[in-house]
């Protein structure tokens, strides 16, 4: 069984910087990519940035220039620094990883709250 666990979020003023952190444990496949989602009150679920494995990184406009992902594939870990967080930044972020045959997992997912 595949367990992704998420770790750094927190209340944080605007302005400010968090770096999340994802590790899978587990029977852990190889995975074709993984990434970061949000999902603040209200709103639908939303890409926020993903890296493949040995591809180029996808990054959402919001948070271009702001976030950077990186991972560590002898790990199966994904980051995510984030600066200069906004207040719309604020949601639940969750750890995502594809494998090769498309099949998802997802972390349980971590608060993330940006005061103005």
């Amino acid at each position: 069984q595949v367990q992704l666990v998420e770790s750094g979020g927190g209340l944080v003023q605007a302005g400010g910087s968090l770096r999340l952190s994802c590790a899978a444990s587990g029977s852990t496949p190889s995975f074709y990519a993984m990434g970061w989602y949000r999902q603040a009150p209200g709103k639908q679920r939303e890409l926020v940035a993903i890296i493949p494995r040995g591809g180029s990184t996808n990054v959402a406009e919001s948070v271009k220039g702001r976030f950077t992902i990186s991972g560590d594939n002898a790990k199966n870990s994904v980051y995510l620094q984030m600066n200069s967080l906004k207040p719309e930044d604020t949601a639940v972020y969750y750890c995502n990883a594809v494998t090769w045959s498309a099949i998802q997992y997802w972390g349980q997912g971590t608060q993330v709250t940006v005061s103005s």
